[in-house]
């Protein structure tokens, strides 16, 4: 059993530990190992205390809680950092233990997330991915569309990631929420 809900500071930990975890199960083969060692789990908790501690008006930073109290997953957002495409929200991240991916958790989460950007007036939503990242298959599933790519640098390395976008969360919602009345 599952449960979603708000990020609270004393999460930090372990959402860190989720964050580290899953970023390099899922980037392994994507970046060079060099690259990747800059994710650590000291920093990564550094940044989830502060972002925890103070809580920026119209961020929404939700978790996924097994039933032992254990942090699974997360998701994080809020206002669209670029504003380069129109969007007014965006995913800032989205990881999930690899052990609890492929069991519709992604979609709740999604779905959660969605839900809580719309309680905060936003209206469009965009997310960036690793474009070799096969996670970027979920977003086009659930209906975005890519918007851009270009280059971006993770440690000394430049690699290729995409906006993927959707231009009304509302109908977004509407189709998580069918979808998990039917599964």
């Amino acid at each position: 059993m599952y449960h979603i809900r708000k990020a609270e500071l004393e999460d930090a930990e372990q959402i860190a530990n989720v964050h580290v975890n899953s970023w390099k199960s899922t980037y392994f083969e994507l970046i060079n190992e060099k690259d990747m060692s800059n994710i650590t789990f000291e920093n990564r908790k550094a940044l989830w205390e502060t972002i925890l501690k103070m809580p920026t008006s119209g961020q929404v930073a939700l978790v996924v809680e097994i039933t032992d109290g254990e942090i699974v997953g997360f998701v994080s957002g809020g206002k669209e950092r670029t504003k380069r495409f129109g969007f007014d929200g965006e995913i800032y991240a989205i990881y999930l233990l690899a052990d609890y991916q492929r069991q519709g958790l992604g979609t709740r989460m999604l779905a959660a997330f969605t839900e809580e950007m719309v309680k905060e007036g936003y209206q469009s939503m965009l997310v960036w991915v690793l474009t070799q990242n096969p996670s970027s298959r979920f977003y086009a599933k659930h209906g975005a569309r890519q918007i851009e790519k270009e280059d971006t640098t993770i440690g000394e390395g430049t690699y290729q990631e995409s906006a993927f976008g959707w231009e009304n969360i509302q109908g977004l919602l509407k189709k998580l929420q069918s979808l998990e009345q039917r599964g």
